[in-house]
């Protein structure tokens, strides 16, 4: 078994920027229509948290809004700069408890499939006090697997990730805590201090050739979190699986989660 912890986390991704930006998936349309609808996300100030290679930036930048962004990993936050060279983007290399962040006045703060690597309480405290009055919160998650659709590829290689099995945050057994536990999330947004909270649902589906595969799976942190020649015997078994059994097209039921508080 692995363990990923949020220490982990905070450098899990920078090694390889690039392969990282092309390795992961967008989020739907959908989405971004809810956020545009919903929280007034044209030309807005808007904070994100956790922006990785930027998967969620280009497609904020893209709404007219200025975006400010916290990224820990120093490596992360360079190619942010170098990806988008934008005026609308300012870049701060820091963790987010930490991070000398000069606006308090933020329309939209966001995080992308980013959250979990955060201590909740004291992070949402954070949060509200960085949002105008009312201001709106708005985490989402793409995850990968739906309960309520067949997945063959991930069953195919259940034995074969057992390794990479992943404990973290003190021991629970998840890799994330659980986007679709609605309850959870509402409760703790509600116990500090938004309102308004809704939830959305997106299901869709990934397709991948098998170098896809590889490039998806190596940019998991609790693959990441293998020695090297695990790491590889791992990724080379996935595309085993791929070419011999899916014929090299693989499909992964993907379920995009995003909910949307106002600050009260």
């Amino acid at each position: 078994m692995t363990e990923v912890t949020r220490e982990f986390g905070r450098e899990a991704f920078g090694a390889d920027p690039l392969g990282y930006a092309d390795a992961r998936p967008g989020y739907p349309e959908q989405i971004w229509d809810t956020l545009r609808r919903r929280c007034g996300l044209e030309s807005a100030l808007v904070l994100e948290i956790g922006p990785g290679p930027g998967t969620a930036t280009g497609p904020l930048l893209k709404t007219g809004s200025s975006v400010v962004t916290v990224e820990p990993d120093q490596r992360l936050a360079a190619f942010l700069v170098t990806r988008f060279s934008s005026p609308r983007l300012s870049v701060i290399n820091a963790p987010f408890e930490t991070a000398p962040i000069p606006q308090t006045d933020f329309d939209v703060a966001c995080a992308f499939t980013a959250f979990h690597w955060l201590d909740s309480k004291p992070a949402l405290a954070r949060v509200r006090a960085l949002l105008r009055p009312d201001g709106w919160w708005a985490p989402c998650w793409n995850v990968f697997g739906d309960s309520d659709r067949p997945d063959p590829f991930h069953e195919a290689t259940r034995t074969l990730l057992k390794p990479a099995e992943t404990f973290m945050l003190g021991g629970a057994r998840s890799a994330t805590p659980d986007p679709h536990d609605v309850g959870k999330w509402v409760a703790e947004f509600g116990a500090a201090g938004f309102a308004e909270i809704k939830v959305e649902r997106v299901a869709w589906t990934l397709r991948l050739d098998s170098q896809g595969v590889r490039a998806l799976y190596g940019t998991f942190s609790n693959i990441t979190a293998l020695g090297p020649s695990e790491r590889a015997r791992v990724l080379d078994g996935l595309v085993d699986i791929a070419e011999r059994e899916f014929g090299g097209r693989v499909t992964r039921n993907m379920v995009t989660v995003l909910y949307t508080a106002r600050r009260t």
